[in-house]
């Protein structure tokens, strides 16, 4: 494995030892309470010498046994990563197996959430999204409601946040839904904002530790705003959703499309069918499918009652209603 690969800071190599600096890695899910997995890591290698101190992890030893084991270690990490979570079971097969097979994601699996639960593109469709953004940095997913598009994106955004693709995840709606406009809500913003964001913060509870995503969230790493918000700013390194996207306006559309930097994913989900904007105003989810759906580089997914993981009703329901 190539250093500048690492998930972890840099190692400092000083005669037969390395200091592996482990900040940004949570060290109970790491070697466990009371250091349980680090006395079974030990175990394997009894010929090294491993302190472990605040954030920092000394090994001193012979080496060509400290790069075999920064190699190990490293898979703990990227094992940590990927799923959330490592069982003592987990390290022994790392050590023993082929780090690689250990490590290899699953058919349809996009990430480990919470405790390790599977989230999955399920559908037809929802692998499509899956595909279709690796391929293209912008891309809409447009169906009804329960078909697992801004759950799919969600799940997209944080896979790409823990690869360190992106540096950020930005998630954003309009702010009127059921006629309601902010103005006329109770409240200071953050709690006028609340109900209508809901929906984004239960899709990130079932991907992220609760201590994890309130860390990202106070740091600005996960930023959930209303696309009004969005104007002025150029969105670099980030992946950005835009959910709701049918009651943008047409004007708005066009801002938040022009907000895309460099090395960035934008995704825009909508339902054509549940525009609650006033009868006067236009869609920019609709202007935006007429005029970009033939441009290179652009993906369009569609969504139907096949998509459909709710209740078996929904579909049926969906389908009376077309």
């Amino acid at each position: 494995m190539t250093k500048n690969k690492k998930k972890y800071s840099k190692t400092t190599f000083l005669m037969n030892e390395i200091i592996i600096d482990l900040e940004k890695i949570d060290l109970v899910v790491l070697f466990g309470s009371n250091n349980r997995k680090l006395y079974k890591i030990r175990e394997y290698f009894p010929d090294l010498k491993l302190v472990a101190r605040g954030n920092k992890l000394k090994v001193i030893g012979n080496k060509d046994k400290i790069l075999f084991f920064e190699n190990k270690f490293q898979s703990f990490i990227d094992h940590i990563y990927q799923y959330n979570r490592l069982t003592i079971n987990q390290i022994e097969r790392l050590i023993m197996e082929d780090e690689k097979k250990v490590l290899e994601n699953k058919d349809d699996v996009i990430l480990h959430g919470t405790d390790g639960k599977l989230i999955k593109a399920r559908t037809v469709n929802q692998r499509k999204i899956v595909s279709n953004i690796k391929k293209n940095d912008l891309l809409f997913a447009i169906g009804p409601a329960g078909t697992g598009k801004t759950y799919t994106a969600v799940a997209l955004s944080v896979k790409a946040l823990k690869s360190k693709e992106v540096k950020r995840i930005i998630l954003t709606r309009p702010a009127v839904e059921a006629g309601e406009n902010l103005g006329f809500l109770p409240g200071d913003l953050k709690e006028k904002l609340d109900p209508y964001m809901q929906p984004l913060y239960d899709a990130l509870i079932d991907m992220l530790p609760s201590e994890k995503l309130k860390d990202y969230l106070e740091q600005g790493i996960i930023q959930i705003a209303p696309l009004a918000f969005m104007r002025g700013r150029t969105l670099d390194k980030a992946f950005v959703i835009l959910d709701e996207a049918q009651n943008a306006t047409e004007s708005q559309m066009k801002m938040f499309l022009t907000r895309m930097g460099m090395s960035a994913k934008f995704v825009i989900t909508g339902d054509e069918t549940q525009i609650d904007l006033p009868s006067k105003q236009k869609s920019g989810l609709v202007q935006a499918k007429e005029k970009l759906e033939k441009i290179e580089g652009v993906s369009f997914v569609f969504l139907d009652e096949k998509d459909v993981i709710r209740h078996k009703l929904v579909k049926k329901i969906i389908k009376a209603y077309k």
